[in-house]
């Protein structure tokens, strides 16, 4: 939440307390929560006879350290390492988000253990050299799994869910799509997105009312993508139609069937008799026939020109991605067109959100980094609009969104799902294994990272490369294809933790440029498929 307000951008101080209370409630839950797990309360112990031995002990008052000790020759005859296991109790996490307590099970249980809630099992990994093998090394041994099951109802078989050779001819057909004349156009389209939003703030600001930058930020990116990927004007800052509210009912459908535990969807019936599903049936709709008559509209509109299409082709009225498709003859069908822009869409608008609120939220804890960015900003760009060139000079910018990214990944986890038996480390797993890869554990280890938990721009050299799987060895995944450039000039002053309070030095004008290169989640487009 952003406060507008000419009383120095504070709040009043009951609301403070009441925040104050409320985070001090969620760290104590967090600390009971840890310490139920180091505990060994959700640890799932060896059947047998040493086993019950070792809980009778533990439950005689035994030191756990010394029936460890104890039971170590146990393991020592053990041939073949079990994987450790905790078992899952859903009413201990559910108000959590699900990555939160992997952490911690991380901390107790290492690079990888099995979660199992009910007749439901996973394996968490967390440890950069098993990423690698599942990832790059041996990849042809997963697949996508449960996360192309769940969002099949979507995206089809987009870039996200898509397995295999349609993965990579995907691949090959739109990446080219994004090149450099492209990128150049998209910045004056970002830039005007901006100013819409800069506006809406200034009037609020103006007001003195509070807005909800998530809110405003997913509205910001759907506009953007919309614009971007087939020339089409969400207008979400400023309206709220049908089309807006169906992406939005898709969008929590697919995130409510990720944790479901029971996929009641699969009941024919119920498809039919639950209001909730019919309701998500007609947002389809809705944007299945959207999607449908824009690639139409632009079929139309190759036909008749008489463009030659080269390397860096592009329309100047219609510059987008659907174009760009449909020029080059990629020969697909409108139901592979529509799956591919409907994942660009649902994927690029939300996780984009996701990091610019979250980089805020982050410069507002830290006004030493905010003042340095604003400071790189006068200098490269003084009052104008960013170019692309200027992207190369905004290194310090660079390293906030790294950083950014570090701390909040999007996405969290990768899924995947063993189509053979294979070996992760010293553990041997059999086919169909569902493993998730905890990014967000990965990018938090304190194994992999000094001050893991800290907001430091500066830990990756401003001159080095930008930080990848590769050059970082698994430790680090960009998970979005995106670079934003932030420019904030003097006028404004965030203050104040959560996602800041603007302060009454936030007079009209005042300026905030936000220019993203299209944003497409990197499980598709990245090398490892």
């Amino acid at each position: 939440m952003v406060t507008c307000s000419s009383s120095n951008g504070r709040e009043p101080d009951s609301v403070d307390g009441v925040k104050s209370v409320e985070r001090l409630l969620e760290e104590k839950r967090r600390a009971e929560l840890s310490a139920r797990i180091v505990s060994g309360e959700f640890t799932v112990e060896k059947t047998g006879y040493p086993s019950q031995l070792k809980n009778g002990l533990s439950k005689l008052g035994v030191p756990r350290e010394i029936v460890d000790f104890l039971f170590s020759w146990a393991d020592a005859h053990d041939g073949s390492p079990k994987i450790p296991e905790a078992k899952g109790a859903i009413r201990a996490i559910q108000s959590e988000a699900f990555f939160i307590p992997l952490y911690e099970l991380y901390l107790t249980y290492g690079g990888i253990y099995r979660l199992t809630f009910g007749p439901k099992s996973f394996l968490i990994v967390s440890d950069p050299s098993i990423a690698k093998h599942i990832l790059r090394d041996n990849s042809k041994a997963y697949s996508k799994g449960i996360l192309a099951e769940i969002l099949e109802f979507v995206m089809g078989k987009g870039l996200i869910p898509a397995d295999g050779e349609i993965w990579r001819v995907r691949r090959r057909a739109i990446v080219p799509a994004l090149h450099q004349k492209y990128v150049a156009a998209m910045i004056n389209l970002f830039g005007e997105a901006t100013e819409r939003l800069c506006q809406k703030l200034d009037a609020a600001a103006s007001d003195g009312e509070d807005v909800e930058m998530e809110s405003l930020f997913s509205r910001l990116t759907l506009d953007i993508i919309g614009k971007a990927l087939f020339n089409y004007d969400f207008d979400s800052l400023t309206n709220d139609t049908g089309i807006i509210e169906a992406v939005y009912t898709v969008l929590r459908e697919a995130e409510d069937r990720s944790v479901a535990p029971i996929p009641v969807w699969e009941i024919p019936i119920w498809k039919d008799i639950s209001p909730r599903q019919r309701k998500v049936a007609t947002a389809l709709k809705l944007i299945n026939t959207t999607l449908d008559d824009l690639i139409a509209i632009c079929k139309r509109m190759v036909d008749e020109e008489e463009l030659q299409f080269h390397e860096e082709y592009m329309n100047e009225q219609d510059p987008s991605v659907l174009h760009f498709l449909l020029a080059s003859g990629d020969d697909v069908s409108s139901k592979q067109l529509r799956d591919d822009l409907m994942t660009m869409l649902i994927a690029g608008h939300e996780t984009s959100a996701a990091v610019l609120t979250w980089t805020f939220y982050l410069l507002s804890t830290e006004p030493s980094v905010m003042s340095k960015l604003q400071e790189e900003a006068d200098s490269v760009l003084g009052d104008r609009c960013p170019t692309i060139e200027d992207v190369k000079k905004l290194k310090y910018a660079t390293r906030v969104i790294n950083e950014s990214l570090r701390l909040y990944p999007q996405p969290p986890v990768l899924i995947r799902r063993s189509l053979e038996d294979d070996r992760l480390g010293d553990y041997s797993i059999t086919r169909n294994e569902d493993i998730f890869i905890c990014i967000w554990n990965l990018h938090r280890s304190p194994k992999q990272w000094d001050d893991a938990d800290k907001f430091k721009p500066e830990r990756l050299p401003l001159d080095g490369p930008n930080p990848n799987e590769t050059n970082q060895n698994f430790r680090y995944f960009i998970s979005l294809l995106i670079l934003c450039i932030r420019y904030i000039s003097q006028d404004i002053e965030v203050t104040t933790d959560l996602f800041g309070y603007l302060s009454s030095e936030c007079q009209h004008p005042w300026w905030m440029s936000i220019v993203q290169f299209w944003c497409v989640d990197k499980m598709g487009l990245q090398k490892f498929n």
